[in-house]
């Protein structure tokens, strides 16, 4: 079975970005390397059912196996031990990962309520663009009565790309809904 966004890509967005930023190297066209989905436990961590809960929820979205990220040293100001957990992380690639992306275009950002488009000023710098959704709830997988509290997560999209005007058309042609402004 083949991804219908890989089969966009292929077919469609490649030779128009080869066109567009006139790329002679093949190995130089973007692409999207990995997407990666963060949940920051926050006081959460402490309760075990709840980080257990948040980890079980972004596993379900992401349709692979989430890992809980521990801190590497202590903290004072913070209350926070080594080896504590802090959150819960995933990273897409290959399939998963396209699939995962259509399904965020097509079927989730459409439910987000009062949705007028992500901002266009969540790029690093480096071609990589990152942006946050309040809840997860919006994601058609999730079940109302299976959540003990609601959170939100951060997405990062990771281009093969160093040139943030090179991964905004790319991500423009995937079909990525930008809020209406400047560029």
């Amino acid at each position: 079975m083949t991804v219908r966004l890989k089969e966009k890509y292929a077919n469609d967005i490649k030779p128009s970005l080869v066109s567009e930023f006139d790329i002679k190297n093949p190995m130089r066209i973007p692409g999207i390397e990995k997407i990666s989905i963060s949940v920051g436990a926050g006081e959460e961590a402490k309760d075990s059912k709840i980080l257990q809960n948040v980890q079980d929820t972004i596993s379900l979205i992401a349709g692979q196996h989430a890992v809980v990220t521990r801190a590497r040293k202590s903290i004072a100001g913070f209350k926070l031990r080594e080896g504590f957990p802090i959150g819960v992380k995933v990273t897409l690639r290959g399939d998963r990962m396209y699939t995962f992306l259509d399904k965020l275009i097509a079927i989730t950002l459409p439910r987000v309520k009062d949705f007028r488009g992500l901002p266009r000023n969540g790029f690093d710098g480096h071609g990589n663009y990152s942006f946050g959704l309040d809840e997860q709830l919006v994601f058609p997988e999730v079940k109302f009565d299976d959540i003990i509290k609601t959170h939100g997560m951060n997405i990062t999209i990771v281009t093969t790309t160093e040139d943030d005007k090179e991964a905004f058309k790319l991500l423009e042609l995937i079909g990525i809904p930008f809020a209406k402004g400047r560029e």
